[in-house]
């Protein structure tokens, strides 16, 4: 499976801030925002990565990442040179999909706790989360059994209470599928209309994220907050950190002990630096 992370390249709600620095790029308590959904794939298994965003922040990734040998990964990068949706992604990152899954997530969602998800051969598998409010996300409808029923974007009247999250998994038909899309009312290729084929098709699988789970969404400066009080409150309390994308690479056997102290050497000192050096 690869990993496609769409990062900031479909516009942002946090303007006029991104107008001056790269979304992705602003911390979350003591890391940057892309650093979550990254980690969050490394923890799935995944290896080789595309990063979509605009040429200028892309230039700020490809400074960091490089091509994601030091934490064992390959990385490419590629522009997204408007905002026209989150299904061109898929078309974007085509020649890197090739015939492979894929897994899709969005550079400010953010996961914790969720399970680990088996790509079955055909279909797309997507992420839902129970939400107080699911008329400001896309919302999924289910029947008595689980299985999904429709999809509804930003709802007035939800049909239910399970926002669809940023982050999606599909069978190497997607960017295919996603061609035949045709722009929306706002001229985007819409990630809820490519779901809706998988619906049609009867291989639309969801994955729910169980109690005690979390799911946040830092696309806007209330959520940012939110989201970096969550992570300092979990982190404090439990000491260890979530976003780690150093640890993840090791825990996952990307990296032995003897590359990861490479990668520490390099960073700065402090205490994101004090905290890896505990795991050699």
């Amino acid at each position: 499976m690869k990993g496609v992370i769409l990062a900031g390249g479909s516009g942002s709600r946090l303007y006029p801030l991104t107008t001056i620095i790269n979304k992705q790029m602003i911390p979350v308590y003591d890391k940057p925002m892309i650093y979550y959904p990254f980690s969050t794939l490394i923890n799935f298994g995944v290896k080789d990565f595309c990063i979509i965003s605009t040429a200028e922040h892309l230039q700020t990734y490809q400074r960091i990442f490089k091509d994601g040998s030091d934490l064992g990964l390959n990385i490419c990068y590629k522009v997204q040179k408007e905002p026209k949706g989150i299904a061109e992604s898929l078309i974007i990152a085509e020649e890197f999909i090739g015939d492979d899954s894929v897994s899709l997530i969005l550079g400010d969602n953010i996961f914790h706790g969720i399970n680990k998800v088996k790509i079955l051969e055909h279909g797309a598998t997507i992420v839902t989360y129970e939400v107080d409010d699911p008329s400001a996300y896309g919302v999924l409808e289910v029947d008595e059994n689980g299985i999904p029923v429709s999809i509804e974007e930003k709802p007035i009247n939800p049909k239910s209470n399970l926002a669809i999250c940023g982050l999606y998994f599909y069978d190497n038909k997607a960017s295919q599928y996603a061609r035949s899309l045709k722009p929306s009312k706002r001229g985007e290729l819409e990630i809820t209309d490519l779901n809706r084929i998988y619906l049609e098709k009867n291989q639309l699988n969801v994955l729910k994220c169980p109690r005690g789970s979390v799911w946040l969404d830092a696309g806007t400066p209330e959520t940012l907050f939110e989201s970096s009080a969550y992570i300092h409150t979990i982190q404090k309390r439990q000491g260890f950190k979530i976003g780690c994308i150093e640890e993840e690479s090791y825990r996952s056997k990307n990296i032995n002990k003897k590359q990861l102290k490479n990668v520490i050497d390099r960073l700065p000192n402090g205490e994101y630096k004090n905290y890896l050096e505990k795991l050699l």
